[in-house]
């Protein structure tokens, strides 16, 4: 096994391209378990921990371009305003020394249904940047996910940065597993209420063989959402909105839980998410508890 180290963003695309069939690794914390229980042998190891483009966060146009090698630790302390769902996601990452080291940049290059960053992405809107020598584009999170740990990033390109447009209102994220710490989700859900467009975003965590949207429950939402005071909503609008969230996942039975099991834990994590929005909105706050 190569292992390459590369100082600069070209050279870490030159390595991309010369090795299509290596493996990126920065925080490494699900890469180097896959190595040291010999369930993957990759030709080669990219090392990008060197390359500075990865590790940087700022102001991109009016959205926050975080690099792809930011930890969650750096996120949870500096972009709690900006990206409030994204931000109490990360709090919910296993340990503090996993948080330490693990990045949005490796969940969404793992791919797997139950990572945390994936349903605050989705609900927020956010585009992921992949880059090779070829150029630079970007892509929707919600065009991102393909199938089971499948996504749109090409054999010769790298995740770079994911851009996350400006929080207009309240946002939220809710987990639930089989304890409260260390633990893989049994299902996760995100609520983000834009403001200025008067839309509503979900995104769905570890309920189907990709990270999931409602829609219906989108639109219904935003259609029945007093958008000038947020008054409180009947309590049908916020069952109705939890069952729609529900329906839309697609889980099955295994370990962690039954599929029964994880449409209920939906159904009461959205309805629980849509009231805390609601308190928010009427404080006037986007920021995340």
């Amino acid at each position: 096994m190569e292992f390459l180290r590369p100082s600069t963003l070209v050279e870490a695309l030159e390595a991309r391209s010369a090795h299509p069939d290596g493996v990126p690794i920065m925080g490494g914390t699900d890469v180097m378990v896959e190595l040291n229980f010999d369930k993957r042998r990759p030709s080669a190891l990219i090392d990008l921990t060197r390359v500075p483009e990865l590790t940087e966060w700022g102001v991109d146009g009016g959205r926050t371009r975080l690099g792809a090698g930011v930890p969650y630790t750096r996120i949870i302390e500096h972009l709690s305003g900006r990206a409030p769902a994204l931000a109490k996601a990360s709090r919910s990452v296993a340990s503090p020394q996993i948080r330490n080291r693990g990045t949005v940049g490796g969940n969404l290059g793992g791919a797997s249904p139950a990572g945390e960053s994936h349903p605050p992405l989705l609900a927020t809107d956010a585009e992921i940047e992949l880059a090779s020598i070829r150029g630079t584009r970007r892509v929707k999170a919600r065009d991102f996910y393909l199938s089971l740990r499948t996504t749109a990033l090409r054999e010769d390109e790298l995740i770079t940065a994911v851009l996350l447009p400006e929080a207009t209102g309240p946002q939220q994220f809710a987990k639930i597993g089989t304890r409260n710490a260390m633990v893989i989700a049994v299902t996760s859900f995100s609520l983000a209420l834009d403001t200025d467009k008067r839309a509503v975003g979900t995104g769905i965590g570890s309920a189907g063989p990709t990270p999931l949207r409602s829609e219906a429950a989108e639109e219904f939402l935003a259609n029945e959402f007093d958008w000038e005071d947020g008054r409180p909503l009947a309590e049908s609008v916020v069952r109705r909105f939890g069952d729609l969230v529900a329906a839309a996942a697609r889980p099955i039975d295994d370990q962690r839980g039954t599929a029964e099991y994880r449409k209920h834990a939906l159904s009461v994590m959205a309805r629980r998410a849509l009231s805390w929005s609601v308190t928010d909105y009427r404080k006037g706050s986007t920021r995340c508890a």
